[in-house]
């Protein structure tokens, strides 16, 4: 297959920002989306939803043509109407984000997509390198700033890393012309989320830092540091020890308050 005959669907969804709560483009539904418009063929992008999210003109700023929503409720799984869409589309690459920023965010789509369809799944990567003989090299995105070389066979599902390229400026003229084609697709209720029993939510514990990199200049530096410090111990056959080592390593980082 010819890198310029490729069919390539994205996935995308509304997103939020995380301190205003405003209404945006989710940002690694826009990684995928600036991925794909980085290859050559046909790029096209699907939301299952609501067609009247204001936020979904963000990614017609980007560049594309149109955008296709399967118009659904926010009650309705999303599963029974992108698999008969999909199916009968059949493209060669299906790219997502991780996760959604709104909603469930359970970031299970890609893999219940990938099991129905019957296709591989690649998780987390950063770019596409190369797609040769119905084959493409991918780019993985590893802790620590580390990336693992992938080759995977068409048709494949992905999900996009925040670690992809930036997705570019939203052009507001192509944003404002750019076409919604709304489709009626049959829907089903998602069973599993009417039994979800919903209450307000707490303040979580502090986490630990994760260090992250975007440029190859920190991802070289964190791949190649030495852990810090020299207070390691390794405790055996003394759970007493051991627990209060791990309590007072939490202490230490603020997760916990003596």
């Amino acid at each position: 297959m010819q890198p310029d005959t490729l069919n390539i669907a994205v996935l995308v969804s509304q997103g939020q920002h995380p301190v205003s709560g405003r209404a945006r483009r989710a940002h690694q539904d826009a990684c995928a989306l600036e991925l794909a418009l980085s290859l050559s063929g046909k790029v096209s992008a699907i939301h299952a939803g609501d067609p009247e999210q204001a936020a979904l003109r963000d990614y017609l700023g980007m560049g594309i043509d149109g955008l296709t929503v399967l118009n659904q409720s926010a009650d309705d799984d999303a599963l029974t109407v992108l698999y008969p869409y999909l199916t009968e589309q059949q493209p060669d690459i299906l790219l997502t984000g991780v996760r959604a920023e709104c909603g469930e965010g359970s970031g299970l789509l890609p893999y219940l997509l990938a099991e129905r369809m019957g296709w591989p799944l690649v998780t987390g990567i950063a770019a596409i390198e190369s797609i040769e003989h119905d084959e493409a090299s991918l780019l993985q995105a590893l802790p620590r700033g580390q990336r693992r070389r992938i080759k995977v066979k068409l048709p494949f599902v992905a999900s996009v890393e925040s670690a992809a390229a930036e997705p570019r400026q939203i052009a507001f003229a192509r944003a404002r012309r750019g076409n919604i084609a709304r489709l009626t697709q049959a829907t089903e209720v998602d069973q599993a989320r009417t039994e979800w029993t919903l209450s307000a939510a707490k303040p979580r514990p502090k986490r630990l830092k994760v260090a992250t990199a975007k440029t190859a200049a920190d991802r070289f530096k964190q791949a190649t540091a030495k852990a810090q410090g020299g207070k390691g111990q390794i405790i055996r056959d003394d759970p007493q020890a051991a627990a209060k080592a791990i309590f007072e390593l939490l202490v230490e980082e603020g997760v916990l308050r003596k």
